[in-house]
């Protein structure tokens, strides 16, 4: 920096990127009083034209301290009025003391705000002086220098775990009559109008941008090996719209309304609704069908209720019409789909 009687001055700029629109926060220390017509000149680097945008510069892009800057000439005070010039080696904002007004010596501030003036385009140093035809003056710098391109990547991160859960679990206001594993779900032997609660514990860790999604179907219904099966809720249809458990309708003659299964999931803010004081069963997970059952739109942390952790319960009841069998069996297959 360099300054003739100025005490100080500097210039601060909000951005200096190539061609950019920029504030100018300018300081400076006069030592001697501005008296009536005399100016204070803001010249944006005196030997070019390379700044641009100062014609545009009005009194609503000012803030001043030291001075008050009026759009017309009142009485007495330290007023002064605003003017621009874009003449080649002169481009400047221009204060001018009004008649019958002065400006104290001391520190003062001008603010050139909305992002008027424009950045050169060429990358260097820039002179910035403050003068006109007040008695001091002086020059400072500013840089203009291309902004950094920061860079980086984050590896993509999915993992899904499936749990069994204890005899006595709660998981959607139904209750677990068993135990399970992470691999098996053994409902043992089932009796007529006596409903049987298996569960298991799901579990989502990933930074997918936009969540996950995890769905279940059956590879077959429950079969046996005599060829009868246990149909998906309710009577065999299959239910895509979670409702109130119902009893199967045990109607002679009609198979798949002797035995059915279906889940809940106590995954409150999923795509699915399956209740909250009255749990709902959905049916839609048979071979030709797929159902969702835990779901998030952001990261997941594998522990927290809703976003990285839920819990589903399957719940099997028959009627005394459905076929014997030591070996009924299928396998659930769950789908978990990461969303980036």
């Amino acid at each position: 920096m360099s300054a003739g009687s100025l005490l100080n001055i500097s210039d601060s700029i909000s951005t200096s990127q190539l061609g950019a629109g920029a504030n100018h926060t300018i300081y400076f220390t006069s030592n001697s009083v501005i008296v009536a017509g005399q100016s204070i000149k803001v010249t944006f680097d005196p030997t070019t034209n390379a700044f641009d945008g100062i014609q545009n510069v009005a009194t609503s892009d000012i803030q001043l301290t030291g001075a008050t800057l009026v759009s017309s000439c009142p009485g007495s005070g330290n007023n002064v009025t605003l003017s621009t010039s874009t003449a080649a080696g002169n481009e400047s904002v221009i204060f001018t003391v009004c008649g019958s007004n002065t400006v104290a010596s001391g520190t003062k501030t001008i603010v050139i705000g909305n992002n008027k003036i424009i950045n050169p385009s060429i990358a260097q140093s820039y002179v910035i002086r403050l003068g006109g035809t007040m008695p001091d003056g002086g020059d400072t710098r500013v840089a203009i220098i291309p902004g950094v391109a920061v860079t980086a990547a984050v590896s993509t991160n999915f993992s899904f775990s499936i749990s069994g859960v204890a005899t006595g679990t709660l998981i959607n206001g139904v209750t677990t009559t068993g135990t399970t594993a992470s691999t098996s779900m053994p409902f043992g032997l089932l009796s007529p109008g006596i409903p049987e609660i298996l569960g298991q514990q799901l579990q989502v860790v990933t930074n997918a941008t936009n969540g996950f999604a995890v769905t279940v179907h059956e590879d077959q219904d429950l079969t046996s090996s005599g060829g009868s099966s246990i149909h998906v809720f309710s009577n065999g249809n299959a239910t895509s719209t979670p409702s109130p458990w119902t009893a199967p309708s045990g109607i002679t003659g009609q198979l798949n309304t002797y035995g059915h299964i279906g889940v809940t999931s106590n995954d409150s803010s999923g795509t699915v609704f399956f209740g909250t004081s009255t749990p709902l069963f959905g049916g839609s997970f048979n071979p030709t069908g797929t159902l969702a059952v835990f779901s998030w739109s952001g990261s997941a942390d594998g522990a927290t209720q809703n976003i990285g952790l839920a819990m589903v319960a399957y719940k099997i009841q028959i009627s005394a019409l459905q076929a014997a069998g030591n070996d009924y069996s299928n396998n659930l297959i769950y789908v978990a789909t990461p969303v980036f």
